[in-house]
């Protein structure tokens, strides 16, 4: 289902040559879910009612400047009872567009925020392995205490602390 969706604005947004501006504001507004717990309970509970949803939204997608396609596709999930499925739709038309452009997507997880430097040398570490251009997706945990998780396509490189932790310490109870 969230194919479909991604398809469908995909499609609407090549008609009306809005693919980038309706890019960016998924963009945004995947942020503002990553950056507020209140965003993700009012987007997954199905204890809130789709009038309550899209009203929510309204005021939230205004403040945020999210308008036009990218607006009325975000209220349409609501009112279809389909905004729980939001952020797997925003990742398909990610996916669409990076598509159309040549590019890959890649994400990458890191304990901390990767400086301008560190985000372009593996952009271009990226490219010369894919051989295409590189879209990154950045995600901020703690958790790894090191390193990088870099997956592209079905591929997945985990190069983290706590993967190296937790291999010497099965390599030490196998001894």
């Amino acid at each position: 289902m969230p194919g479909r969706y991604a398809t469908a604005l995909f499609e609407l947004a090549q008609d009306q040559n809005a693919i980038d501006e309706v890019n960016g504001d998924l963009s945004r507004f995947s942020a503002l879910i990553d950056g507020s717990e209140d965003l993700v309970r009012l987007v997954r509970s199905p204890v809130f009612s789709a009038q309550d949803q899209i009203a929510a939204l309204g005021a939230i997608l205004q403040r945020a400047g999210i308008a036009g396609l990218a607006g009325n596709f975000i209220k349409l999930t609501a009112q279809n009872r389909r905004l729980f499925a939001i952020a797997d739709m925003i990742a398909g038309y990610r996916a669409l567009v990076a598509d159309a452009k040549g590019e890959v997507t890649a994400e990458v997880t890191s304990a901390e925020k990767l400086s301008a430097k560190q985000v372009k040398d593996l952009k271009s570490a990226l490219k010369a392995s894919v051989g295409r251009d590189v879209q990154l997706e950045t995600r901020i945990d703690p958790d790894i205490l090191g390193g990088l998780i870099v997956k592209v396509g079905s591929r997945m490189v985990d190069n983290s602390l706590r993967t190296k932790l937790q291999t010497l310490k099965n390599a030490m109870k196998g001894a």
